[in-house]
């Protein structure tokens, strides 16, 4: 059997947004969101707005419905990366974001990209290392409603799955 070396990721701070850190993955470059405070099931974590509205999505867009997209306001919630087994959920209808699960300090905040996105501008493969990765995301539209179902979704997503 073979060992894998395991890689340490290093990050530092870019920046501090009240109850979180803004950090950068030195190896990759990419920057993440992680919690610097407590938070419960259910718990607001952030309320949000649209800084703009546009038609056309972009990776850095949220779908609020199916012709518009918002850039997020405040602007470091764009750092919340993706997660098939996520800790948070952008509630599109409430503007807020929500903890599905306890999130301690330090934890990455993630959502379930899906969870907001029919049809995704960008698709990737996944990477999260959940045990039920669904590796390929490419938007809600692309999920069997089985696997959907387990997932806390967005208004809009709701009512897009009841009309196919």
């Amino acid at each position: 059997m073979k060992a894998i070396k395991q890689t340490k990721v290093v990050r530092s701070i870019v920046s501090h947004e009240g109850f979180a850190d803004v950090l950068t993955n030195h190896l990759t470059e990419e920057k993440s969101l992680h919690s610097t405070l407590h938070f419960s099931e259910n718990d607001v974590i952030q309320n949000f707005s649209a800084a703009t509205i546009v038609n056309i999505p972009t990776y850095l867009t949220v779908q609020i419905n199916l012709h518009e997209h918002i850039t997020l306001q405040p602007t470091y919630l764009q750092y919340i990366n993706h997660s098939c087994n996520p800790n948070a959920f952008f509630n599109t209808t409430t503007f807020e974001l929500i903890a599905l699960k306890e999130i301690k300090p330090g934890d990455e905040i993630t959502f379930f990209y899906p969870s907001t996105e029919w049809n995704m501008t960008q698709n990737f493969v996944c990477t999260c290392g959940y045990k039920n990765c669904l590796q390929n995301i490419k938007g809600a539209a692309h999920i069997s409603i089985e696997t959907l179902i387990n997932y806390k979704l967005t208004d809009f997503i709701q009512s897009m799955l009841v009309t196919q």
